[in-house]
């Protein structure tokens, strides 16, 4: 499938238009070309996205996972929490990784506009901003040259923990729903899940 067909499935996939999934897509696609790696079908690669649980342009993360193939269900995307509009990219089997962000002076720039002071930061759904005001920015982030929304770093050697998929589960001992083995905790006796233990982790 070429960009352009992903970029449109992205799009639908993501459910509104704003300029941080395109974003997102557009630099790890060309992480994906300077690493030459393939998009994932399984576990080729592992996205490590800096955004946070209350990013405010959490999006990019939904780009990455479009144009990676790195997502929640095959368990080769991880969210590290630092607030940062950056991601890198790892192939496991070559020990080798990039890391990219969006340019500080892109994103003050774009922060600037009306699509965040007039409406996302007012509480505004990205879905309820008039086109009008949000389509600039996506084309900005479309047709811009790639070097000046993002920086890219060069491949480097890297070594991140890959765990293997647990193919073991059991019921909670209070609960009776099944638990991947690994998330099972031990308390008085009884092999408990992770709310009925109280544990949390």
């Amino acid at each position: 499938m070429d960009d352009a067909k992903m970029l449109e499935l992205a799009f639908a996939f993501h459910g509104h238009r704003c300029p941080a999934m395109p974003t997102g897509f557009r630099l790890a696609r060309e992480m994906m070309r300077r690493l030459s790696v393939e998009r994932a079908r399984d576990s080729e690669l592992l996205a490590l996205v800096e955004t946070g649980a209350d990013h405010f342009a959490g999006c990019f993360a939904d780009g990455v996972m479009a144009a990676t193939g790195c997502t929640l269900g095959k368990g080769n995307i991880r969210r590290l929490n630092y607030g940062k509009f950056a991601v890198t990219l790892y192939d496991p089997g070559r020990k080798m990784g990039v890391r990219g962000l969006m340019r500080t002076a892109s994103l003050q720039a774009s922060m600037g506009k009306e699509f965040f002071t007039k409406y996302r930061s007012q509480g505004v759904p990205a879905s309820r901003v008039p086109l009008e005001v949000a389509e600039p920015l996506i084309r900005n982030a479309l047709e811009a040259p790639i070097e000046n929304l993002c920086d890219i770093g060069e491949p480097t050697e890297m070594d991140i923990e890959t765990p293997p998929h647990v193919f073991s589960a059991a019921p909670c001992e209070q609960c009776g729903e099944m638990v991947a083995e690994s998330y099972l905790r031990l308390k008085d006796g009884r092999k408990l899940c992770l709310p009925c233990s109280g544990y949390a982790g």
